[in-house]
């Protein structure tokens, strides 16, 4: 069973939620932008959570099916059509032999995301199927998808039954979302006013951005204590204050050290509302403490769990 690019998208890659375990070596962990997008539809279609999706921007092209398969579709709303008939993402979807997946509009988000029923039989760099373009490795070829590329996927957990996920544990994308934080190391290294311009103002997201990072536009912020930092870790989410005094948001294929200050950590429960922005979109910040992170992220792992036992006790 596989799917073929009749056309091929402006930057679609295949993506899992992460190369994790080589960052001493210089290797990022890379991955899907949205993971819980990813996570949910994989949810829907009994795969791991962490198999293969396409990520896919718009104008994300053309796909045939070259035979029947259940998928799911998830992240930004690009107005889908199977085959001339629009279909609605977060929900259970059979294709047939000869379907054509396209999408027609953009209407909300930035990237969606394709998860086949069985998964994606890409071969593993490195313990993980994602893309990374540094590397020209993982993924399809090391490459973005093109033309005339076609994937081979199992259909062994073919269903015919059509379920959705419950708008509870959708993401709330926001063209202007307000992100939550905790503090990063160097966050005290701010002015007082600095400290309080982060919490309050808002910030654009910059054309200058990319899987890499988000670069903002605002007001800029004064550090209190100038020096040179030695390179120490950063993370998917840490934001960064640049010599100008602008901010940086390191997102998936962010670097695995860095040396400018790490004032704050944008918390995984937030990340896909930042991974769904694009350039002129605004954002906000809000601080939360450690405890409050990790009770919104096992509040998420808790609702993905009984999805999964719905979908299963749905198919007995």
């Amino acid at each position: 069973m596989s799917l073929t690019i009749v056309k091929e998208g402006i930057f679609t890659t295949l993506q899992d939620l992460g190369r994790e375990g080589f960052r001493s070596l210089g290797v990022n962990p890379g991955g899907v932008m949205d993971r819980a997008a990813t996570r949910i539809i994989n949810t829907l279609l009994g795969n791991s959570d962490n198999e293969g999706v396409l990520e896919m921007h718009f104008p994300a092209g053309e796909i045939r099916f070259d035979r029947e398969g259940v998928i799911a579709l998830g992240g930004a709303d690009m107005s889908p059509e199977l085959s001339g008939k629009p279909i609605s993402n977060w929900r259970m979807v059979t294709v047939t032999k000869g379907d054509k997946l396209r999408f027609a509009a953009k209407t909300k988000g930035e990237r969606t995301y394709l998860a086949v029923a069985g998964g994606f039989k890409i071969d593993e760099w490195l313990g993980s199927k994602s893309t990374n373009l540094t590397a020209a490795a993982g993924g399809f070829e090391g490459r973005r998808l093109r033309t005339a590329d076609t994937i081979k996927f199992d259909s062994e957990s073919l269903r015919k039954i059509s379920l959705a996920a419950s708008p509870s544990i959708l993401p709330r994308y926001s063209r202007f979302p307000t992100v939550r934080f905790v503090r990063g190391a160097e966050f005290a290294d701010l002015t007082d006013a600095s400290q309080n311009s982060f919490q309050t103002d808002s910030f654009v997201i910059s054309k200058n951005s990319d899987r890499m990072g988000f670069r903002l536009s605002g007001e800029p912020l004064s550090i209190t204590n100038l020096r040179e930092m030695i390179s120490s870790a950063v993370n998917f989410g840490t934001v960064q204050s640049l010599p100008d005094g602008q901010l940086i948001v390191l997102m998936a294929d962010h670097q695995t050290t860095g040396g400018y200050p790490r004032i704050a950590h944008v918390i995984a429960r937030d990340l896909p509302l930042l991974a769904q922005l694009g350039p002129n979109d605004g954002v906000a910040f809000h601080e939360v403490n450690i405890e409050q992170a990790e009770l919104l992220t096992l509040e998420f792992d808790r609702e993905l769990a009984m999805l999964r036992v719905g979908i299963e006790l749905a198919h007995l």
